[in-house]
């Protein structure tokens, strides 16, 4: 059960005057001058993700950036030195609505899949689970079928949870509020009212990485199997009360008695999600509600784990193993980045109109929880959280300096071109030369200019992905790699 606010807590903050209107922050707790200067600066300044070598910057404020993107709301949670330093809400839970608040509610999207590998991974420690045994042997309601891509093989917890099972399905669309919800049994089979693929071996397990909302889906059936539990149950007991996140449920659809204090989604033309927020029954994957207040408590858990002087879920052993890192840069739950001197654990998070983005350093006690109801947010947190990065003065996350040569229009336009790019979901990039500039037409956000660092290596300001181009025998451009976080992407032109 949420523990929602007390309605005299409720009636001294509005006696006070600290709900603020649209667009400005709204706080809960008073701050110091210091702690309030940081958040002003974080708030006055959100640049590109990559800055261009010698040229102006170009700031927007928060509230600026917001209205530009279309993001009626945005929640934030700022860790420093091992505790929760701010958190606050900026905009409206909807158009002409309430000030967003630390308790509004969210959904976490992929978040959840990190909340949720905690949970297993605290049952591998009771002995009730087994990383590295056949997920099969304890299924019962369901079990991985045979395939022909991979005659024979077993599938485990850990490939599960780290993304190397080999299983189809990326992610989940949810479901509208008019549309039936499936089982669990149907999602995994792919049958009707289920909107998604069935989930199959693809690939061999353990031989590739490739994200899978699918493998945790199988988790969580697994974890209903064996532990004979509704899966938000589970959770509450094992996760999200020992650690203190009052604010946060699995339950799927989201209680009414709990729709009055959740933000209403966006997409990115600037009107709601017709019908609300979508169902979730994949609740491992992306059916999580929470605040980034709650999420901040699951980081510091994490971090406290790591030392040893905080472990209500997991040992410092298991929790060191869930940020090991097992291919691709993904540990058990988390993506790991940063240096091996300094690393960090992160993960974002999108559902139908919520984007979001969780990070946080191992040591040091430094992170931070951005959530946003808009088709797009994720743009936006990214933005916040290089801003929090430079005002904080991490060693991660802040603006890339790059350096761009200018190229006559003639060789640009050698590059324009559809491209076909091998991800999973598989999606094209329309390259146009328009009015001397390479511009990007992607399904994912608006167009987007790329600047030539070389004669075939190019960058974007609006993301920190790289587009290398390269030629073939008879000296065309025919192939396109994406760069990005030391992993990369190809595509194949097609026109």
């Amino acid at each position: 059960m949420i523990v929602l606010r007390s309605c005299l807590r409720a009636a001294l903050l509005c006696l006070a005057g600290l709900l603020l209107q649209p667009g400005n922050s709204t706080a809960q707790t008073a701050l110091s001058p210091d702690v309030q200067s940081r958040i002003d600066k974080v708030s006055a300044c959100l640049t590109t993700p990559v800055v261009e070598k010698d040229a102006p910057p170009a700031c927007q404020t928060l509230a600026d950036r917001m209205a530009a993107d279309h993001v009626p709301g945005v929640s934030v949670a700022v860790i420093h030195d091992g505790a929760i330093e701010w958190a606050q809400g900026f905009g409206v839970v909807q158009q002409g609505g309430a000030p967003v608040t630390s308790e509004t509610l969210f959904q976490a999207g992929s978040i959840s899949k990190p909340v949720a590998a905690m949970a297993a991974l605290h049952f591998v420690e009771q002995g009730r689970l087994s990383l590295d045994s056949d997920v099969n042997q304890e299924l019962t309601s369901w079990r991985v079928p045979p395939s022909a891509a991979a005659p024979g093989a077993m599938v485990t917890l850990r490939e599960l949870l780290s993304h190397t099972a080999g299983l189809t399905v990326h992610g989940f669309p949810g479901y509208a509020a008019t549309a039936p919800i499936p089982t669990l049994v149907q999602i995994l089979n792919g049958e009707k009212p289920a909107n998604t693929a069935p989930i199959r071996l693809e690939a061999l397990p353990g031989s590739r990485w490739k994200y899978s909302g699918g493998g945790y889906t199988v988790m969580q059936q697994l974890l209903i199997d064996v532990l004979h539990q509704p899966f938000p149950a589970l959770l509450q007991d094992t996760v999200l009360a020992p650690i203190g996140m009052t604010h946060s449920t699995y339950e799927q659809p989201l209680p009414e008695a709990l729709a009055a204090s959740s933000a209403t989604p966006y997409l990115r033309s600037g009107t709601p999600v017709q019908g609300g927020f979508h169902t979730y029954p994949e609740m491992a994957a992306a059916g999580l509600w929470t605040t980034p207040t709650d999420l901040a408590r699951f980081t510091i858990e994490i971090q406290r784990s790591l030392r040893g002087d905080a472990n209500h879920v997991l040992s410092a052993a298991m929790t060191r193993q869930m940020l090991t890192i097992v291919k691709q840069h993904y540990g058990l739950g988390f993506r790991i980045g940063g240096t091996p001197d300094n690393p960090y654990f992160a993960h974002d998070g999108i559902d139908a109109g919520f984007e979001n983005f969780l990070i946080a350093y191992e040591q040091g006690g430094n992170g931070a929880v951005v959530m946003t109801n808009a088709q797009g947010g994720l743009q936006l947190a990214n933005s916040l959280i290089g801003s929090i990065a430079k005002v904080y003065d991490w060693p991660d996350l802040q603006p890339i300096v790059r350096t761009a040569i200018k190229l006559d229009s003639s060789v640009l336009a050698e590059f324009a071109g559809v491209y076909d790019i091998d991800n999973d979901p598989k999606f094209s990039l329309d390259i146009r030369l328009e009015d001397g500039q390479l511009v990007v037409h992607s399904p994912f956000r608006p167009k987007y200019q790329i600047l030539p660092k070389s004669r075939s290596e190019f960058f974007a300001k609006v993301i920190s992905t790289e587009f290398e181009f390269l030629r073939n025998e008879s000296g065309q451009v025919a192939h396109l790699v994406l760069h990005y976080g030391g992993s990369e992407t190809r595509g194949e032109r097609k026109q």
